[in-house]
């Protein structure tokens, strides 16, 4: 009887536990590098997005009614441009998004009055920035920028 010498690696006394299942993203990531990149139209449900551009374009449609409560954009910016449409009457809190260099949030159109958008949702900003710009476009402008696109193009067709 050929007996192999036992050691703490090879001996069990009761099986291992089964590992939970890993849980599902919470939301949507997004990544461009040195390029452009357009979700239009009814891409998502998530309400959550995780978004990082170096020396890019992003531009994200939020104006889906999938996309239901208040929505959250963790952003990690680097000499890039992100333009955000909305519906009207939303609201943009960037209260939380650090800036290093220049850069803004260019929110021409937002709602005159601070109770205005009673009952929409806000979307918060978040992250970091450096040497970017965020842009929102409301309405009919956000309209137009997803108009004069390929992806709408070709939705059309």
């Amino acid at each position: 009887m050929n007996k192999e010498p036992t050691d703490m690696n090879s001996t069990t006394t009761s099986p291992a536990p089964a590992a939970p299942a890993p849980a599902a993203p919470a939301g949507e990531r997004l990544h461009v590098d040195h390029g452009v990149t357009k979700r239009l139209g009814r891409w998502t449900s998530a309400s959550q997005f995780d978004v990082r551009v170096r020396s890019g374009v992003l531009v994200l449609d939020l104006r889906s009614p999938e996309i239901t409560g208040d929505v959250e954009v963790c952003l990690d910016l680097h000499r890039s441009t992100v333009k955000l449409l909305l519906p009207d009457g939303d609201r943009v809190d960037h209260w939380g998004l650090g800036w290093s260099g220049r850069g803004r949030v260019k929110d021409d159109q937002r709602p005159a009055e601070p109770g205005a958008g009673n009952g929409q949702r806000r979307v918060r900003l978040s992250g970091h920035a450096e040497n970017s710009e965020v842009r929102v476009h409301r309405g009919g402008m956000a309209a137009l920028s997803a108009m004069f696109s390929r992806a709408y193009v070709q939705d059309l067709r």
